[in-house]
């Protein structure tokens, strides 16, 4: 397949070097608002760069993967439904709900491929923890639990435009909690703190904890952090009526333990493309496989639906103090 990668910053570069070494993937073209960013990507992968979007359409690619700020990727999804053209894009679609939605009957219009990067569903421990609950090893659910901690704040020009901790952040364990528990989120109850200034100027949060209740009654305790002084930290527990099982809980888990005896953890993992760097790939890898093959969407958009609402449930209970019905979002 010939692939049109927009985007060639930290993200871009990573899934551009793994298309590159993808044995479906024979030639890639790059293109980037920084052109001179998107030349070295290209001289690095021995890839093409062009001057925009649509000069990879008008080169009659197969595929497209996005990785441009997400200001761009509405645009971009319109595009490729348009062009016929099947598109990996990382997430979120958008930061509100009608230009997401707007996406969506597009891509259903048109009968588009598009996969939403939502990593965590092809990291092995994630993958294990929902066929444990699809298959009943852990019995009937009774509590999740959920954290991703930033190991330091991003650069206040990230958080200007990052939609806040709940739409940047947590979306990725609103996400996964509904995948692997197999049921969508119907109530959210969160709250948050800025802690530094940097959040403060911009309403947003640096910590940040969210209940969420699911369908059936299930709930979710989810914690989001900007800053974690032992690095990236990203986990989910599972209790069951026969089994509690746990993911991330590996020898670089950013927690000291204070027991007698326990040993000091290893140095913690550095940021999320040091803990999800083989989840990134098979990402990618099974992205080229649906396109290949004609399969189904592993991520298809209307999920990524799903977690924005939950998200912007989160931003709506933290602002207004009180439990939010997905209902009154969606």
């Amino acid at each position: 397949m010939h692939v049109g990668l927009v985007g060639a910053g930290r993200i871009g570069a990573f899934h551009g070097r793994s298309l590159k070494q993808s044995t479906s993937v024979d030639r890639l073209s790059v293109t980037d608002q920084d052109a001179a960013r998107a030349t070295g990507l290209a001289r690095e992968l021995g890839a093409s760069s062009v001057a925009d979007a649509r000069a990879l359409f008008d080169q009659g690619i197969d595929a497209l993967v996005i990785a441009a700020a997400t200001p761009a990727h509405a645009e971009l999804l319109h595009m490729a439904a348009d062009a016929g053209v099947p598109a990996f894009c990382e997430k979120p679609i958008a930061l509100d709900l009608d230009a997401t939605d707007a996406v969506i009957a597009h891509v259903e219009r048109a009968g588009a491929f598009v996969q939403i990067g939502f990593q965590r569903r092809f990291d092995h421990g994630y993958r294990a923890a929902r066929d444990a609950v699809a298959g009943g090893g852990v019995g009937e659910l009774m509590l999740l639990r959920l954290a991703t901690h930033d190991p330091e704040p991003p650069p206040e020009t990230y958080v200007a435009g990052s939609g806040g901790i709940w739409l940047d952040l947590a979306i990725h364990d609103f996400d996964i909690a509904a995948w692997v528990a197999g049921r969508h989120v119907v109530e959210v109850y969160a709250d948050g703190e800025a802690r530094e200034p940097i959040f403060e100027r911009h309403h947003d949060a640096g910590a940040a904890c969210a209940v969420l209740r699911f369908e059936g009654g299930l709930l979710a305790a989810v914690t989001a952090a900007r800053h974690d002084a032992l690095g990236y930290d990203v986990r989910m527990e599972v209790f069951g009526t026969r089994d509690s099982v746990g993911v991330g809980w590996d020898g670089r888990i950013a927690l000291r333990s204070l027991e007698a005896g326990m040993a000091p953890p290893a140095r913690g993992y550095r940021d999320f493309l040091d803990r999800f760097e083989p989840a990134y790939r098979a990402e990618i890898d099974a992205f080229l496989e649906a396109v290949k093959h004609g399969s189904p969407s592993p991520c298809p958009a209307v999920d990524a639906r799903h977690a924005l609402v939950v998200a912007l449930a989160a931003g709506r209970s933290m602002r207004e103090h009180r439990p939010v019905r997905i209902e009154e979002v969606a």
